[in-house]
């Protein structure tokens, strides 16, 4: 018999995880948290999807980040967007707080992010 919680935790995990898991562990980051926890159960529970170390060499020093990944499966893709940039928001602020040497990423497909750079015309996107 499974875990009902881990049951319903793989089916809310977004459709590309494990893409963005593979191609992080192929660039050398090692994988430290899945999922990064933001607060406690205690706490409320936030997490985001993945939390990953890199050693950079030529700076000699440790770079740590977490990534939130979203699918965009929804029909509307600028709303499912603005949802994740208000979570990317509310999650930057407490990983500053908590852990001021990790940086935050949001994860999204390709085509997503070329419709929305495409239909915007503000410049709101960094690449980085």
């Amino acid at each position: 018999m499974y875990d009902f919680h881990l049951f319903l935790y793989q089916m809310a995990r977004d459709l590309f995880h494990n893409i963005v898991r593979e191609a992080l562990e192929k660039e050398g980051w090692i994988i430290t948290h899945d999922p990064y926890p933001l607060h406690s159960r205690k706490e409320g529970g936030l997490s985001t999807d993945i939390g990953a170390e890199k050693i950079i060499l030529a700076e000699n020093h440790l770079k740590k980040i977490a990534i939130e990944v979203k699918s965009f499966v929804h029909i509307s893709i600028l709303h499912e967007f603005l949802t994740a940039l208000g979570q990317y928001h509310s999650y930057s602020k407490i990983i500053r707080k908590n852990d001021p040497e990790r940086c935050l990423y949001l994860a999204m497909p390709s085509f997503v992010y070329f419709r929305l750079v495409y239909c915007c015309t503000e410049k709101i996107f960094i690449i980085i």
